[in-house]
């Protein structure tokens, strides 16, 4: 519904590290503010600031995108402050009328409710997370406290809640279609999850705490953001630069200053310490990497030991025995109990394995160093190239930006039918790329935006999310506008955007979660799109990495930029037998951060409170685990987006529980001896991508599968089966 889908570009605005938008109900409990009394007669907006407002306008551009180029920094506040009070309006109407509760009066009012709101927070959470600024990050203290104190008021609402409470009441009665039901049920479900059910008394401390964790979480973001752009490695000896590959080494100058640059997005950061040879500035930059937000002026430790501790407090209140059980009670995982149990499962072989690659790394170093952590990308890829002959910049070449991106659409095209035309649409920056998205019908299904560059005024990593969802309601059928973001290095002036293979199967991950976002066909807003709990929105992502690698794909994509050459069988067969080299590491730092944001989710407020260190406190859980000295965690607390400033708090873990699906689902395909087999993809098409949260995530795999997943398939893609292992 607009007023849910409001709460998650809120969360989305918060900076997220994650891969995805917020879409369960944690953007309505972590993102909230304060209670209904607190909200009245607030907020006004004058005649005059909403007059010629293009936020506030009816768009009379291609698909309805928004007309980026005429949009202002000052344009936001008014326009969110008449889209809340556009929003009591209408929440009013429903808690005011005579009628009794129905589906049509509440439900589907419900659902409707908020659509300008959500229309300019949709723009305002995108823009901020693409092309910020000093101002922008300002609006964000104020416009997110004040949204979530609104969307906060009327979830806590209790007449609002009567009425919702009354319709479930009768939900068995109602003759619903399987949409309206889920609708239904799922409108419940996020009333008492966000505390409607509770007393008025604990109500108002549950509104109390959600208003300062809005803050905090808006505080973190804006802290790494500001420490991750803060930090510049200055070279000026091109002699330190040795290793490096002539292409990045270009894309690192400055002519203005007459100096070679190294950031903190990723994509530099493991560029610089797979090719450089100079082991004093690895460290340097890794040092630096690692210790983001972790100063006196920018103490993330302190925010998030101050997070965590009102989210311990919030689910004791609400009847939970930890933040963890609370969030983990509609996943896939149900406890934070089976979540690490399972992530133990996991860890156990890959700290084995880590632990070999270390020796195989010092093995070939010699007597020279002790394998550390900044020389753990440089020797991994030594000894890659030692073991299989396998250069990454051998393999550059033949990943090209466009070629890839090629590739990816003929991928879609031959399972799901779907097409991709370049559009003139309005873009937020001259770098971005749209295309209509039509179905095997030629029926359009939406826009797909393509944000591929780091920036200074982008945040890092990758991720997907939407200008505007799906619906259609009473025949008004709006597709979805998507966009994903990358963050590779610009290319120097003339020269090809060339992409390491890790970054071919981010392509296609992000490319996953903008299908899913674009292919469904529900017709509420609420649960369209990129949809379900955290442990299973990764599942139609990842799945369609396992395509990257695949010879018959790569075929189709693989082609060097200046000779056209497909890339050669030999050539292949060294990348996949390399595949699995390195998985320990890859494996041992995503779980340790996983296990690092259980255990912070899984203490009381009283085991919190009695933290004196934070850092001592995560050196603890990590030593407990047993992760070795040579690796980081892939987060540590202080640049740890994703559960501080996002969703995923207690959820880390679900890219790895998201796996299972992933590789038991491609063995579908496997299988059936054809990774284009139409009668799989058409499954996968239905159950996946076309129905959101239309069931609960379990019953959609099995509908996909035909049974539940195998974590077999996991292990042994990662190397951990021995081929007579059963287990």
């Amino acid at each position: 519904m607009k007023l849910w889908k409001s709460l998650a570009v809120v969360a989305l605005g918060l900076a997220i590290a994650a891969c995805e938008r917020s879409t369960d109900e944690e953007a309505t409990t972590d993102m909230a503010a304060a209670g209904a009394d607190s909200v009245s007669d607030e907020i006004t907006v004058s005649s005059e600031e909403i007059a010629d407002n293009p936020l506030l306008k009816t768009w009379d551009t291609p698909y309805g995108v928004p007309p980026f180029k005429v949009i202002e920094d000052d344009h936001y506040l008014p326009a969110v402050k008449q889209g809340i009070l556009e929003l009591r309006t209408e929440i009013a109407e429903i808690v005011k009328q005579d009628a009794a509760p129905t589906f049509e009066n509440t439900i589907v009012a419900l659902e409707k409710a908020g659509g300008t709101l959500s229309k300019v927070l949709s723009v305002f959470g995108n823009i901020t997370n693409t092309d910020t600024n000093d101002k922008l990050n300002a609006l964000q203290a104020e416009i997110y406290p004040m949204v979530t104190r609104e969307n906060t008021a009327i979830v806590l609402d209790p007449a609002l809640f009567t009425r919702v409470k009354a319709v479930y009441a009768e939900r068995d009665s109602l003759g619903l279609d399987e949409y309206d039901a889920r609708l239904l049920e799922l409108t419940h479900r996020q009333f008492v999850r966000a505390g409607a059910a509770l007393t008025p008394e604990v109500r108002d401390q549950v509104a109390d705490i959600n208003a300062e964790l809005s803050s905090l979480s808006t505080s973190f973001g804006q802290n790494l953001l500001a420490a991750t752009k803060e930090f510049k490695l200055r070279i000026t000896d091109e002699a330190d630069l040795a290793g490096l590959s002539d292409g990045f080494k270009a894309s690192l100058w400055d002519a203005d200053e007459n100096a070679w640059f190294v950031g903190l997005n990723r994509s530099q950061f493991e560029t610089f310490m797979t090719e450089s040879t100079n082991r004093e500035l690895r460290r340097q930059l890794f040092d630096a990497y690692r210790t983001r937000a972790a100063g006196e002026e920018k103490d993330n430790y302190a925010l998030a030991k101050q997070i965590a501790k009102l989210r311990a407090r919030r689910a004791k209140l609400m009847g939970y025995e930890t933040h963890a059980h609370y969030q983990l009670e509609t996943r896939m995982a149900k406890t934070p109990e089976a979540a690490e149990s399972f992530l133990r499962r996991v860890w156990e072989p890959g700290i084995a394995t880590a632990e070999r690659e270390r020796d195989a790394m010092q093995e070939l170093a010699g007597d020279s160093i002790d394998i550390a952590g900044q020389d753990w990308w440089h020797y991994a890829e030594k000894v890659r190239l030692d073991r299989y002959g396998l250069d990454e910049n051998t393999l550059r070449p033949y990943f090209e930006l466009d070629a890839v991106r090629d590739g990816a659409f003929t991928m879609a095209n031959r399972l799901f039918g779907l097409t991709f035309e370049p559009t003139d649409v309005p873009v937020w920056h001259p770098t971005v790329t749209a295309f209509d998205v039509a179905d095997d019908d030629g029926s359009h299904l939406g826009i797909l935006f393509l944000d591929m560059y780091a920036r200074d005024s982008k945040r890092g990593g990758a991720w997907m999310s939407s200008y505007r969802g799906a619906s259609n309601i009473g025949g008004n059928n709006v597709r979805p506008l998507v966009v994903f973001n990358l963050n590779l290095t610009t290319p120097s002036d003339g020269q090809p955007t060339l992409l390491g293979f890790s970054e071919v199967e981010t392509f296609f991950h992000e490319f996953g979660h903008a299908l899913h976002g674009i292919m469904t066909n529900i017709p509420y807003e609420a649960f369209s799109g990129v949809d379900g709990p955290r442990d299973y929105t990764e599942f139609p992502a990842q799945m369609l990495e396992h395509w990257a690698s695949q010879p018959e794909m790569l075929d189709m994509y693989a082609r060097h930029h200046d000779t056209g050459e497909v890339i050669s069988d030999a050539l292949v067969e060294k990348m996949l037998a390399a595949a699995q080299f390195n998985q320990g590491f890859s494996t041992t730092e995503y779980i340790a951060a996983s296990l690092l944001d259980l255990r912070w989710h899984m203490l009381s407020e009283a085991e919190i409170d009695a933290i004196d260190d934070p850092r001592a406190f995560e050196r603890d859980v990590l030593a407990e685990y047993g992760l070795i000295d040579e690796i980081e965690p892939r987060y540590r607390t202080s640049y740890f987006n994703h559960i501080f400033a996002s969703g995923y708090s207690a959820g880390y873990y679900v890219y790895l529980w998201s796996e299972i699906l992933d590789a038991d689902g491609f063995d579908a395909f496997l299988e059936a001896e054809d990774i284009f087999d139409t009668e799989t993809a058409a499954r996968l098409k239905k159950w996946v991508y076309q129905s959101g949260g239309l069931r609960e995530a379990d019953e959609l795999y099995r509908l996909f599968r035909g049974r539940d997943p195998s974590i077999e398939p996991l292990l042994r893609g990662r190397g951990f089966l021995n081929e007579d292992s059963t287990t």
